[in-house]
């Protein structure tokens, strides 16, 4: 699973996911992409998990590209404990996801066959996406 090498600090704060995505929201490597259109932090698992999804039914074929790291650290406090006495400990990493953030691409397959590929991708996700295609424009 994903997860950085090495970081500087242990602990991050959590942040705010306000405003749109200003980078990665354009196809930039594949023919297709699967685009973000809601805010939100996306684990190391559900990363994985969509990529599984994707190449399970592409049968190891075409190209896929992930677009985005899970580079941010969550702590989490241990059940039944009261509050105070520090941070958490670490529990796992996600990738901060903006609206319009590109977080899939596919090539060398099919439209019909990525479409389907994307959507089984999506339903691994917590956030609502969106089908593009270089052909259309960015948008299918």
């Amino acid at each position: 699973m994903l997860s950085p090498k090495r970081i500087k600090f242990r602990k991050q704060q959590k942040g705010r996911t306000r405003g749109i995505a200003s980078r990665g929201n354009r196809i930039a490597f594949g023919d297709y992409g699967l685009q973000a259109l809601e805010p939100g932090w996306i684990t190391n698992r559900q990363i994985e998990a969509a990529r599984v999804a994707m190449t399970r039914f592409l049968k190891r074929g075409g190209k896929i590209w992930i677009r985005i790291f899970p580079d941010k650290p969550v702590t989490r406090k241990p059940a039944e404990t009261r509050m105070g006495k520090g941070k958490g400990n670490l529990e796992g990493w996600v990738a901060v996801v903006r609206p319009g953030r590109v977080m899939f691409e596919l090539e060398g397959i099919p439209h019909d066959q990525a479409l389907v590929a994307m959507r089984l991708a999506s339903a691994k996700l917590p956030v609502k996406t969106r089908f593009l295609s270089r052909a259309a424009g960015g948008l299918s």
